[in-house]
Protein backbone atom coordinates (compact mmCIF):
# COMPACT_ATOMS: atom_id res chain seq x y z
CA UNK A 1 0.00 0.00 0.00
CA UNK A 2 1.34 3.63 -0.70
CA UNK A 3 -0.35 5.00 2.38
CA UNK A 4 1.80 2.74 4.66
CA UNK A 5 5.36 3.86 2.00
CA UNK A 6 4.19 7.17 2.97
CA UNK A 7 4.44 7.12 6.66
CA UNK A 8 7.42 4.77 6.69
CA UNK A 9 8.74 7.89 4.57
CA UNK A 10 7.36 10.29 6.95
CA UNK A 11 8.67 8.29 9.94
CA UNK A 12 12.23 8.66 8.48
CA UNK A 13 11.84 12.31 8.17
CA UNK A 14 11.02 12.45 11.94
CA UNK A 15 14.22 9.82 12.59
CA UNK A 16 16.36 12.06 10.60
CA UNK A 17 14.71 15.33 12.68
CA UNK A 18 15.60 13.57 16.22
CA UNK A 19 18.84 12.22 15.32
CA UNK A 20 20.48 15.67 14.16
CA UNK A 21 18.91 18.20 16.38
CA UNK A 22 17.42 18.05 19.71
CA UNK A 23 16.67 21.65 19.45
CA UNK A 24 14.61 21.63 16.71
CA UNK A 25 13.36 18.59 17.39
CA UNK A 26 12.24 19.69 20.63
CA UNK A 27 10.20 22.59 19.54
CA UNK A 28 8.68 20.87 16.54
CA UNK A 29 7.13 18.49 18.84
CA UNK A 30 5.30 21.50 20.35
CA UNK A 31 3.85 21.54 16.85
CA UNK A 32 0.21 20.65 16.49
CA UNK A 33 0.33 17.03 15.29
CA UNK A 34 -1.64 18.40 11.63
CA UNK A 35 1.40 20.45 11.30
CA UNK A 36 4.25 18.48 12.43
CA UNK A 37 4.93 15.62 9.95
CA UNK A 38 5.29 18.12 7.14
CA UNK A 39 8.21 20.51 9.21
CA UNK A 40 10.02 17.10 9.67
CA UNK A 41 9.56 16.12 5.94
CA UNK A 42 10.86 19.56 5.21
CA UNK A 43 14.07 19.30 8.12
CA UNK A 44 15.09 15.57 6.72
CA UNK A 45 15.53 17.21 3.03
CA UNK A 46 17.24 20.57 4.13
CA UNK A 47 19.09 18.35 6.39
CA UNK A 48 20.31 15.84 3.90
CA UNK A 49 21.37 18.73 1.51
CA UNK A 50 23.45 20.07 4.50
CA UNK A 51 25.03 17.39 5.21
CA UNK A 52 26.17 16.70 1.36
CA UNK A 53 28.40 19.98 1.84
CA UNK A 54 29.51 19.87 5.42
CA UNK A 55 30.24 16.22 6.00
CA UNK A 56 30.93 13.92 3.17
CA UNK A 57 34.44 14.84 2.70
CA UNK A 58 35.67 11.28 1.38
CA UNK A 59 32.94 11.60 -1.37
CA UNK A 60 32.58 13.66 -4.22
CA UNK A 61 30.12 15.96 -2.70
CA UNK A 62 29.14 17.87 -6.34
CA UNK A 63 27.66 14.77 -7.94
CA UNK A 64 26.08 13.74 -4.40
CA UNK A 65 24.33 16.99 -4.49
CA UNK A 66 23.75 16.79 -8.37
CA UNK A 67 22.11 13.33 -7.80
CA UNK A 68 19.77 14.50 -4.66
CA UNK A 69 18.36 17.38 -6.47
CA UNK A 70 17.55 15.31 -9.77
CA UNK A 71 15.86 12.39 -7.62
CA UNK A 72 13.88 15.26 -5.96
CA UNK A 73 12.81 16.80 -8.99
CA UNK A 74 12.11 13.39 -10.60
CA UNK A 75 10.06 12.23 -7.16
CA UNK A 76 8.45 15.62 -7.46
CA UNK A 77 7.56 14.73 -11.39
CA UNK A 78 6.15 11.32 -10.66
CA UNK A 79 4.67 11.82 -6.88
CA UNK A 80 6.99 9.00 -5.49
CA UNK A 81 10.62 8.19 -4.94
CA UNK A 82 12.34 4.99 -3.16
CA UNK A 83 14.43 7.52 -0.99
CA UNK A 84 12.14 7.92 1.64
CA UNK A 85 13.32 11.51 2.58
CA UNK A 86 12.35 12.76 -1.42
CA UNK A 87 9.16 10.85 -0.69
CA UNK A 88 7.91 12.70 2.37
CA UNK A 89 9.48 15.95 1.33
CA UNK A 90 7.72 15.95 -2.24
CA UNK A 91 4.16 14.71 -0.61
CA UNK A 92 4.51 18.23 1.85
CA UNK A 93 5.37 20.24 -1.23
CA UNK A 94 2.68 19.47 -3.54
CA UNK A 95 0.30 19.48 -0.68
CA UNK A 96 0.95 22.67 0.75
CA UNK A 97 1.60 24.13 -3.11
CA UNK A 98 5.62 25.24 -2.24
CA UNK A 99 6.70 27.63 -4.36
CA UNK A 100 9.73 25.76 -6.13
CA UNK A 101 11.56 28.86 -6.34
CA UNK A 102 12.25 28.62 -2.54
CA UNK A 103 13.60 25.02 -3.39
CA UNK A 104 15.56 26.38 -5.77
CA UNK A 105 17.07 29.31 -3.95
CA UNK A 106 18.03 26.95 -1.09
CA UNK A 107 19.91 24.08 -3.21
CA UNK A 108 21.92 27.23 -4.83
CA UNK A 109 22.83 28.37 -1.42
CA UNK A 110 23.74 24.36 -0.82
CA UNK A 111 25.81 24.47 -4.10
CA UNK A 112 27.76 27.65 -3.12
CA UNK A 113 28.89 26.01 -0.08
CA UNK A 114 30.98 23.08 -2.46
CA UNK A 115 33.95 25.54 -2.29
CA UNK A 116 35.74 28.21 -0.58
CA UNK A 117 33.35 31.12 0.71
CA UNK A 118 34.11 34.60 1.09
CA UNK A 119 31.34 36.64 1.20
CA UNK A 120 32.85 40.41 0.55
CA UNK A 121 29.32 42.56 0.57
CA UNK A 122 26.59 42.65 2.45
CA UNK A 123 24.39 41.85 -1.05
CA UNK A 124 26.19 38.34 -1.26
CA UNK A 125 25.53 37.60 1.89
CA UNK A 126 21.81 38.23 2.00
CA UNK A 127 21.62 36.45 -1.30
CA UNK A 128 23.46 32.96 1.05
CA UNK A 129 21.45 33.48 3.77
CA UNK A 130 17.88 34.09 1.63
CA UNK A 131 18.62 30.80 0.05
CA UNK A 132 20.41 28.87 3.30
CA UNK A 133 17.80 29.90 5.89
CA UNK A 134 14.94 31.99 4.56
CA UNK A 135 13.19 30.21 2.11
CA UNK A 136 13.55 27.21 4.92
CA UNK A 137 11.39 29.12 7.40
CA UNK A 138 8.61 29.84 4.34
CA UNK A 139 8.41 26.87 3.47
CA UNK A 140 7.45 26.31 7.29
CA UNK A 141 5.49 28.79 6.76
CA UNK A 142 3.72 27.54 4.00
CA UNK A 143 2.49 24.50 6.63
CA UNK A 144 2.02 26.69 8.89
CA UNK A 145 -0.66 29.04 7.36
CA UNK A 146 -2.39 25.42 5.45
CA UNK A 147 -2.36 27.02 2.11
CA UNK A 148 -3.82 31.00 3.46
CA UNK A 149 -2.16 33.10 0.57
CA UNK A 150 -3.38 36.21 2.47
CA UNK A 151 -1.63 34.51 6.29
CA UNK A 152 1.53 33.97 4.11
CA UNK A 153 1.73 37.09 2.68
CA UNK A 154 1.53 39.20 5.77
CA UNK A 155 4.21 36.70 7.81
CA UNK A 156 6.22 36.83 4.89
CA UNK A 157 8.77 38.95 5.71
CA UNK A 158 9.00 37.84 9.77
CA UNK A 159 9.55 34.63 8.66
CA UNK A 160 12.25 35.23 6.39
CA UNK A 161 13.64 37.90 9.38
CA UNK A 162 13.67 34.73 11.70
CA UNK A 163 15.52 32.36 8.81
CA UNK A 164 18.39 35.19 9.38
CA UNK A 165 19.00 35.72 12.92
CA UNK A 166 18.92 31.82 13.47
CA UNK A 167 21.62 31.35 10.39
CA UNK A 168 23.64 34.13 11.32
CA UNK A 169 23.73 32.74 15.10
CA UNK A 170 24.87 29.27 13.42
CA UNK A 171 27.43 31.41 11.60
CA UNK A 172 28.94 32.96 15.08
CA UNK A 173 28.80 29.37 16.89
CA UNK A 174 30.51 27.68 14.07
CA UNK A 175 33.18 30.35 13.16
CA UNK A 176 35.94 27.83 14.12
CA UNK A 177 34.51 24.69 11.60
CA UNK A 178 33.55 26.92 9.08
CA UNK A 179 36.55 28.96 9.00
CA UNK A 180 39.21 26.30 9.59
CA UNK A 181 37.87 23.40 8.41
CA UNK A 182 35.04 24.38 5.37
CA UNK A 183 37.09 27.49 4.38
CA UNK A 184 34.25 29.79 4.96
CA UNK A 185 34.06 33.23 5.90
CA UNK A 186 30.30 34.69 5.66
CA UNK A 187 30.86 38.21 7.33
CA UNK A 188 31.70 41.10 4.73
CA UNK A 189 35.03 42.91 5.61
CA UNK A 190 35.42 41.43 9.26
CA UNK A 191 38.91 39.68 10.35
CA UNK A 192 37.54 36.27 11.86
CA UNK A 193 41.31 35.65 13.10
CA UNK A 194 40.89 38.55 15.35
CA UNK A 195 37.32 39.59 15.60
CA UNK A 196 36.89 42.74 17.52
CA UNK A 197 34.55 43.63 19.54
CA UNK A 198 32.52 46.59 16.95
CA UNK A 199 32.40 44.30 14.41
CA UNK A 200 30.93 41.59 17.05
CA UNK A 201 29.15 43.84 18.54
CA UNK A 202 27.27 44.92 15.37
CA UNK A 203 26.42 41.33 13.99
CA UNK A 204 24.65 40.77 17.33
CA UNK A 205 22.86 43.94 16.70
CA UNK A 206 21.70 43.00 13.69
CA UNK A 207 20.37 40.00 15.14
CA UNK A 208 18.64 41.14 17.54
CA UNK A 209 17.02 44.08 15.12
CA UNK A 210 15.69 40.34 12.56
CA UNK A 211 14.67 38.73 16.56
CA UNK A 212 12.81 42.30 17.61
CA UNK A 213 10.79 42.33 14.04
CA UNK A 214 10.21 38.24 13.57
CA UNK A 215 8.48 38.00 17.13
CA UNK A 216 6.11 41.20 17.01
CA UNK A 217 5.36 40.78 13.37
CA UNK A 218 5.35 37.03 13.44
CA UNK A 219 5.47 35.02 16.35
CA UNK A 220 2.50 36.96 17.76
CA UNK A 221 0.48 36.14 14.23
CA UNK A 222 0.68 32.67 13.86
CA UNK A 223 -2.19 29.89 14.20
CA UNK A 224 -2.23 28.79 17.31
CA UNK A 225 -1.03 25.39 15.47
CA UNK A 226 2.40 26.68 15.14
CA UNK A 227 2.67 29.65 17.56
CA UNK A 228 4.23 27.36 20.52
CA UNK A 229 6.65 25.17 18.45
CA UNK A 230 8.05 28.25 17.00
CA UNK A 231 8.24 30.40 19.97
CA UNK A 232 9.91 27.67 21.64
CA UNK A 233 12.63 27.80 18.56
CA UNK A 234 12.83 31.43 19.44
CA UNK A 235 13.62 31.27 22.88
CA UNK A 236 16.50 28.94 22.68
CA UNK A 237 18.34 30.92 19.67
CA UNK A 238 17.66 33.81 22.34
CA UNK A 239 19.37 31.68 24.78
CA UNK A 240 22.49 31.08 22.43
CA UNK A 241 22.74 34.47 21.26
CA UNK A 242 22.54 35.55 24.95
CA UNK A 243 25.66 33.28 25.27
CA UNK A 244 27.38 34.48 22.67
CA UNK A 245 27.57 37.91 23.71
CA UNK A 246 29.11 37.24 27.03
CA UNK A 247 31.95 35.49 24.97
CA UNK A 248 34.98 38.16 24.23
CA UNK A 249 35.14 38.88 20.59
CA UNK A 250 39.03 37.52 20.50
CA UNK A 251 37.22 34.09 21.82
CA UNK A 252 34.36 33.79 19.36
CA UNK A 253 36.45 31.68 16.83
CA UNK A 254 37.55 29.46 19.94
CA UNK A 255 34.21 28.48 21.10
CA UNK A 256 31.46 26.75 20.37
CA UNK A 257 28.15 27.73 22.75
CA UNK A 258 25.56 25.25 23.69
CA UNK A 259 22.62 24.89 25.69
CA UNK A 260 22.41 21.83 27.90
CA UNK A 261 19.52 19.39 27.98
CA UNK A 262 18.52 20.50 31.40
CA UNK A 263 18.67 24.57 29.76
CA UNK A 264 16.59 23.08 27.35
CA UNK A 265 13.69 21.35 29.16
CA UNK A 266 14.07 24.89 32.02
CA UNK A 267 13.09 27.35 28.72
CA UNK A 268 10.01 24.71 27.10
CA UNK A 269 8.24 24.91 30.58
CA UNK A 270 8.98 28.62 31.08
CA UNK A 271 8.17 29.31 27.23
CA UNK A 272 4.94 26.74 27.85
CA UNK A 273 3.77 29.09 30.48
CA UNK A 274 4.02 32.12 29.20
CA UNK A 275 1.92 30.51 25.93
CA UNK A 276 -0.82 29.16 28.68
CA UNK A 277 -1.15 32.66 30.04
CA UNK A 278 -1.46 33.81 26.88
CA UNK A 279 1.32 36.33 27.39
CA UNK A 280 2.30 35.29 23.38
Amino acid sequence: MKQLFDQASQDCSKLITRSYSTSFSLAARMLAPSIRKDVYNIYGFVRFADEIVDSFHDYNKEELLHRFEQDYYRARKEGISLNPILNSFQKTVREYNIDDHLVQAFLESMKADLGEIKYTTKEELKAYVYGSADVVGLMCLKVFVKGDQEKYNELKEAAMRMGSAFQKINFLRDLKEDFEVLNRSYFPNVDLKALDKVSKDKIISDIEEDFDYAFKNGILKLPMEAKFGVYTAYRYYIKLLKKLKKVPSAKIIETRVRISNPMKINLLARSYVKYKLNLI
